[in-house]
């Protein structure tokens, strides 16, 4: 009895040690044990939206990666569960109504298209599930819908943008062809709202399908308009094959596309006509160009490298929607938990956000949360993407 008191401290600080060596080695067990926060997604990752759906999947599945290994999110691990809607508002509308009932997700982000996100906001709104789209259509979010949120910038916004090119470059007749879907026809008709009272005359209208091979019947009709501009209005795939059609025709009139463009795929399939071509664009496109000042600067190279590095190919605009509308989400996880409608308040209070589309404000009565400073204007030069003057 002597012996065990005169080494007591001794053997307290044994007993103490080992007990913290327990309880290190069991705490990523503990951690591990947390319900993971499940969110889902649904992209169009084939199918004539596939440019623009594989890079936010891919953005997805590296975010996913990226917060599991710094530990969660408060411990939880996040686990994304992805669909391909192929692009199709009937795809969309089932996978959505999968991931609510089948899978129990937190939230769900995307879709891809205008169109698909439409078709499944009457879904969203009967289950309550916060929804982030990365679609450019503003009737996603005008009329506010209560669980619906974006981060694509709206082609309202990148119209207006336009505008401001045109008129500092004394341009008042203007030629248009549009997609024959959703994206197209809301550009088309914020075009014809927006452009007359800027002084802006639109003198032909003409329209081609997304899988269209060739184009050059509408063009023929708009070049005996004597348009000073040919504005564009649609995604990669049909976008090229206008441009391509209107070099092989001989057309110098100067081609202004939309945002939907903004990807590798467009200057790949493109090609040589691309050179010229002028478009409103996310500022991840001539990030290395911004001013140290600019607050997206950082975050869009870091986003970027992080890319490039991790899957061997450049970043694009529609990735970037995709990782903004994820984040948004992690930090309403952070705050608010696994309620649901936590969630959708969280994400209605953000502000100062900075993410890829620009810095986002969100209110009770804005669910983009952008202004026309998240668009730059660029030009494609030698095949590259340049800052327009």
């Amino acid at each position: 009895m002597c012996k065990l008191r005169k080494h007591w401290p001794v053997v307290t600080l044994a007993i103490l040690a080992a007990a913290v060596l327990c309880l290190t080695s069991l705490a990523p067990r503990l951690s591990a044990a947390k319900s993971p926060y499940v969110v889902g997604a649904v992209f169009a990752i084939t199918g004539p939206a596939a440019s623009l759906g594989q890079p936010e999947r891919d953005t997805a599945m590296m975010i996913e990666e990226q917060i599991n290994g710094a530990g969660g999110i408060n411990g939880h691990p996040l686990k994304m569960i992805i669909y391909d809607t192929a692009g199709e508002e009937t795809k969309a509308v089932l996978a959505v109504k999968r991931l609510i009932e089948r899978d129990k997700v937190l939230a769900i982000v995307g879709p891809t298209r205008t169109g698909s996100s439409l078709a499944v906001i009457d879904t969203i709104q009967q289950a309550q599930v916060p929804l982030v789209s990365c679609a450019a259509g503003i009737q996603i979010v005008s009329p506010i819908k209560k669980w619906v949120f974006k981060t694509a910038q709206s082609d309202v916004l990148a119209v207006m943008k336009i505008i401001e090119y045109l008129r500092s470059h004394h341009i008042t007749r203007v030629a248009i062809m549009s997609e024959s879907n959703a994206f197209g026809e809301s550009g088309k008709k914020e075009m014809a709202t927006r452009l007359p009272p800027a002084g802006i005359r639109i003198v032909a209208e003409e329209s081609y399908g997304d899988k269209d091979t060739d184009v050059t019947a509408q063009l023929v009709r708009i070049k005996t308009n004597n348009a000073q501009a040919i504005i564009g209005w649609g995604t990669s795939v049909g976008a090229a094959v206008v441009v391509k059609n209107a070099r092989q025709l001989g057309i110098k009139t100067p081609i202004i596309l939309s945002h939907g463009v903004a990807n590798e795929t467009f200057l790949r399939l493109a090609g040589s006509a691309a050179n010229g071509v002028i478009l409103p664009a996310g500022k991840l496109l001539v990030a290395s160009s911004l001013p140290k000042s600019d607050p997206q600067r950082a975050v869009l190279l870091q986003y970027a490298s992080q890319f490039q590095a991790k899957f061997g190919r450049s970043a694009d605009t529609f990735g970037g929607h995709a990782r903004d509308a994820i984040h948004l989400v992690i930090g309403a996880l952070r705050q608010a938990g696994s309620a649901r409608g936590q969630i959708r308040n969280q994400i209605e209070q953000t502000r100062g956000f900075v993410g890829i589309s620009g810095v986002f404000n969100f209110s009770p009565t804005e669910h983009n949360g952008l202004t026309t400073n998240a668009f730059v204007m660029v030009k494609v030069v030698d095949g590259k993407w340049t800052p327009a003057r």
